[in-house]
């Protein structure tokens, strides 16, 4: 009897295999590794994350790995809305997961490991209100379950055995914030049979547009593409709501729904439920289809239905456009059960002059009166951080600009004048005030800490021409005055992760230096102590004594530049100029006096992450890290329209400060970036002769094929065409004469750089007889994961550098 052959692809570190299935085992052959002190980084353990609890006793730091076996990253999931699920744990793949949770104590500097548990990943930990518990999720077996640590008794237990269902919520529950107990969202088909194929379910695909409406859309990937595709969706992402108490008790709340989102007032009275409605849609992800928002009681019954939003395919241009109806709908944090919203009063759309882009409204229990206005807004609403009923602050926003202004508000007094807080282009990180601090309130609830009513604490990252140095001040709204409390001080760089106390005397920093990792600590201000509470590992102790710069500079236009600059451990000046790497990412402005903003501190921990530049100093490369490259659009002119000008001439003044400073030579440069930094490498091979080679990681080169936008470009391809051409290496690749590396993965789900940009930019290299090397990896998508994938692409990177930028030279 004769088999049907199965032939099969298999593209392996850019090499093409035909004939069987070959097993990842056997494709792992075909990877190759770097050299040690390069693959020893892969393996270097990560920064823990970590989590204050409510009472600020307790720390929990939670270990991690970005690196994951090729087994995990090419197990099945499924590409639906938008979204990458697991359909066996109904989860969404590749998402943040840990290894083991920490507890130190900041009382008495003890550490209590959380043990018994099974083998599984760790996913979504959140504190209870009142501190005596650590929710967190664990998958193993394929299911998705609730567990919970108890602090007294040092006991982890699982909650309820229900497989929870995390598709359309990355944490599938969330506390009651009296801490009596969770919301959970159940997954109602774990277990049953997926919707599969059928010849008689085959039927063409249908789309038809409305000649009266315009629907301009981003290249979304991952779309519904089949009915199938729509029955899948609605298989995985239909749950069911319950209440579980602390004894593990359940009581269903509702009907099976896609659930969206849903969040317990704080009062813990009501519940709002978001659930996805059909129809869907094969142009935007599952943000955009039709939405029903409404207010359940405690046993699950309907009380008011609050916002029925339509599919939202046609939202106007702009990235500041939003779609029409009541969004960002949440409670009030600070009282019993109030619903606030905004709703646009433009249509959507920013581009359309009215006195008012927004209106905010507030709508209390039991929903019977009409909403009441809470404030109308210039700008596009942002969102609103609760304090009390005197103080509130709203945030609004503008692209066009790249504004934004807060306002202190009494939303008890919705009427009151506002008071300005803050006004300035986002992008200016020199007079950013910092971010409030939080506490509790008296349900258990999140708002802005406050000192005597009127007086708040703000931490911010206190960024200035000497890098970063970060603070803690007290501003106080009656009299207008902004005091400082604490300030990182040099050789050090210290931010504060938390406030113990109620005045602000007692912080939890984040400390480290240039050979010192990060670790935390707490600092006494008015006993003027520091005290060690972590004890974090070096994550490369093999790789110490690295040389590091921050150097400023100048743009030929008078555009202040800086970029940190790297040398190899034991390196001097008698050593003369090295090979460089320069590792770089374009941003956008729309103001020149905050483009060359320094963003970065001196006395940071040298970090070195296999992801970026850094590995190379183990062999002898200098690096020049995150050099500025500005693109400024000063007035009535946009940045991109002299994108390639603004960026040749950042390059150009980089590569004279290292040639000028006697650290490199000009033929021996090396330009890297991933995304849209690869982006910028094309541009800078076809339009400079500054670079003697370039590494470009998934990235994006022909903008014809995202012609409703890119990056910071609100403007679609026939606005301007003229710009989407000069900017895309494609168009210009018969002027690439230098060695071109490009590295992407197979499947890449970031909006615009689908693998056909690489596939197709290195087609016309190769066509053109341009020197290039494609490398594409299996399972992969924006960022690299799998342990085999990361070490190929630090071979593929050092034998690049090696033979195009050291030769046989070094």
């Amino acid at each position: 009897m004769m088999h049907r052959a199965l032939v099969a692809f298999v593209f392996v570190a850019g090499i093409v295999f035909t004939g069987s299935v070959v097993s990842i085992a056997e494709a792992q052959q075909e990877y190759r590794t770097p050299e040690s002190a390069l693959a020893a980084l892969v393996d270097a353990p990560m920064q823990p994350a970590s989590t204050v609890s409510p009472d600020k006793r307790w720390v929990a730091a939670l270990e991690w790995k970005w690196v994951l076996g090729l087994e995990e990253i090419a197990a099945e999931e499924l590409k639906l809305a938008g979204l990458r699920i697991l359909p066996k744990s109904f989860t969404r793949s590749r998402s943040r997961s840990y290894d083991s949770i920490a507890l130190h104590d900041l009382d008495d500097g003890s550490r209590i490991a959380v043990e018994g548990l099974p083998e599984g990943r760790i996913a979504a930990p959140a504190w209870s209100a009142d501190s005596k518990y650590l929710a967190f999720t664990l998958v193993r077996d394929g299911r998705n379950t609730l567990w919970i640590y108890d602090v007294e008794s040092r006991q982890a237990r699982e909650l309820v055995s229900l497989p929870l269902n995390g598709v359309l919520t990355s944490r599938p529950y969330t506390w009651l914030p009296d801490a009596s107990g969770m919301l959970i969202n159940i997954a109602v088909n774990h277990g049953k049979a997926l919707p599969e194929p059928s010849i008689e379910a085959i039927a063409p695909v249908i789309q038809e547009t409305d000649p009266d409406s315009k629907a301009p859309v981003r290249t979304y990937q991952d779309l519904l593409q089949t009915p199938l595709d729509g029955e899948r969706f609605t298989f995985l992402a239909t749950g069911q709501l319950a209440r579980v108490r602390l004894d593990g008790e359940v009581e269903e709340l509702g009907g099976p729904a896609l659930v969206a989102d849903f969040e317990p007032s704080p009062d813990t009275g009501y519940l709002l439920v978001e659930m996805i409605q059909q129809p869907y849609s094969y142009a935007v992800p599952y943000s955009r289809f039709p939405l029903l928002s409404q207010v359940w009681d405690v046993d699950g019954r309907l009380v008011k239905t609050v916002a029925d939003l339509p599919l939202a395919e046609d939202i106007p241009k702009g990235f500041d456009s939003v779609r029409t109806g009541r969004r960002s709908i949440q409670w009030r944090a600070d009282v019993a059960a109030t619903l606030v919203w905004a709703e646009a009063l433009d249509g959507g759309d920013m581009r359309a002059e009215v006195e008012h882009h927004d209106a905010v409204h507030a709508w209390p229990a039991p929903f019977e009166a009409e909403p009441e206005m809470l404030a109308r807004t210039e700008w596009r609403y942002a969102g609103l951080d609760w304090g009390h009923d005197e103080l509130a602050m709203l945030t609004e926003w503008r692209f066009s600009d790249r504004k934004l202004r807060t306002w202190k508000m009494a939303p008890g007094a919705p009427k009151a004048e506002r008071v300005l807080f803050q006004e300035r282009s986002y992008n200016d990180a020199y007079n950013d005030p910092g971010t409030p601090v939080r506490g509790l309130s008296e349900f258990g609830t999140r708002v802005i800490h406050t000192i005597g009513g009127d007086a708040i604490l703000l931490a911010g990252n206190g960024a200035s021409p000497e890098g970063n140095i970060p603070f803690l001040d007290r501003h106080d709204f009656a009299s207008g005055e902004t005091t400082r409390l604490w300030r990182s001080a040099a050789p050090y760089y210290e931010r504060v992760s938390d406030v113990l106390d109620d005045a602000g005397q007692r912080l939890l920093t984040l400390r480290e230096a240039r050979e010192i990792q990060p670790n935390f600590f707490v600092r006494d201000l008015e006993a003027d102590t520091l005290t060690q509470v972590s004890e974090f590992p070096h994550p490369h102790p093999q790789l110490t004594g690295i040389e590091k710069e921050l150097i400023e500079y100048e743009r030929a236009d008078g555009v202040d530049l800086s970029g940190t600059l790297y040398l190899p451990p034991g390196y001097t000046e008698q050593d003369g100029p090295l090979p460089v790497l320069m590792w770089a990412y374009p941003l956008e402005y729309k103001d020149s006096a905050v483009a060359g903003q320094v963003r970065e501190s001196p006395f940071e921990f040298n970090q070195v992450s296999f992801w970026g530049p850094l590995p190379y100093l183990a062999l002898g490369y200098a690096v020049f890290d995150d050099p500025k490259m500005p693109i400024v659009g000063v007035g009535d002119e946009l940045p991109n329209d002299t994108f390639r000008e603004q960026l040749v001439a950042s390059a150009e003044a980089a590569v004279d400060v290292l040639v000028e400073r006697g650290v490199a030579e000009a033929d021996r440069i090396a330009i890297a970036g991933h995304s849209y930094g690869a982006f910028m490498v094309g541009n800078l091979l076809a339009h400079s002769d500054l670079f003697a080679v370039g590494i470009a990681r998934s990235g994006a080169y022909n903008r014809s094929l995202t012609p409703f936008g890119f990056q910071g470009e609100e403007r679609d391809f026939w606005e301007a065409q003229a710009v989407y051409t000069n900017a895309s290496p494609f168009f210009h690749a018969e002027k690439i004469d230098e060695p071109i590396l490009m590295i992407h993965g197979m499947e890449d789900n970031n909006s615009g750089t689908y693998p056909m940009q690489s596939e197709r930019m290195f087609d016309a290299l190769k066509g053109l007889g341009a020197e290039a090397r494609l490398v594409m990896l299996p399972h992969e998508s924006h960022g690299y994961r799998a342990r085999a994938s990361l070490l190929h692409m630090l071979w593929e990177q050092q034998q690049w550098l090696e033979k195009h930028l050291v030769g046989s030279g070094r």
